[in-house]
């Protein structure tokens, strides 16, 4: 009969902390290769305000004030790159009220501005959403279109989020794209853009939040189009 080492026992639990070690560092490393490095940032140093034009078409703006947005505890609590809140009045029809949200980091980060969490957070009853295919000169995108209601007010909408290069529909979407990317290696920016109008009238309504949606990307560059729609 032989008899087995009296320190066999210390050397086999050695022997699996080792390979216990080994096995950690390489998750580690693979984590380490996925981590995202490549920014995707269309609008990268510039601001919004200076990229957005203070005439579109016959619309021209008039003031940065009376919009729908968060309460101020909300937006305290959320970083944002830029914030652009503009109305504009062509002198006839209601005023066309413009906000752009945009977050350069890859959390993808806009929920707190997404129609659905702000305007009930300011009272309002929201219609279901709906998708809306916007027509542009070179292209299409599909954005979302809903109504909200207060007790003295109707405001229709029209919104979409740009991730990257991605148009997601949904903040399950939305999430999902900034993932998707960040496994790829890159790190896109999100933009979120919302065009809206205080009428009962939807049909007026989105004819002419449409035609200032095209008439805003053909007042723009090439460069500065892909910040609001990357199809354009």
């Amino acid at each position: 009969m032989i008899d087995e080492p009296e320190n066999g026992a210390p050397e086999n639990l050695d022997r699996r902390k080792i390979l216990l070690g080994l096995a950690f560092a390489s998750a580690t490393g693979l984590a380490a290769m996925r981590l995202p490095s490549e920014p995707v940032n269309y609008l990268g140093n510039r601001k919004l305000e200076n990229i957005v034009p203070k005439r579109i078409g016959e619309w021209e703006f008039v003031t940065a004030s009376g919009l729908v947005v968060p309460p101020e505890d909300q937006l305290s609590k959320m970083t944002y790159s830029q914030l652009l809140t503009r109305v504009y009045s062509d002198g006839v029809h209601p005023p066309i009220m413009f906000l752009v949200a945009q977050s350069a980091g890859q959390t993808g980060i806009l929920q707190v501005h997404r129609p659905e969490a702000c305007y009930p957070a300011g009272g309002y009853r929201l219609s279901s959403i709906e998708p809306r295919t916007v027509a542009l000169p070179s292209a299409s995108f599909v954005a979302n279109e809903l109504t909200a209601t207060a007790a003295d007010r109707t405001e229709q909408i029209i919104y979409w989020t740009r991730i990257g290069d991605h148009l997601p529909p949904s903040w399950s979407q939305q999430r999902l794209v900034v993932a998707t990317d960040n496994l790829k290696g890159l790190i896109p920016d999100a933009v979120l853009v919302r065009v809206s109008m205080v009428t009962q009238d939807k049909a007026m309504a989105l004819e002419l939040m449409e035609g200032f949606v095209r008439k805003l990307m053909a007042s723009l560059p090439p460069v500065s189009q892909k910040v609001f729609v990357p199809v354009a």
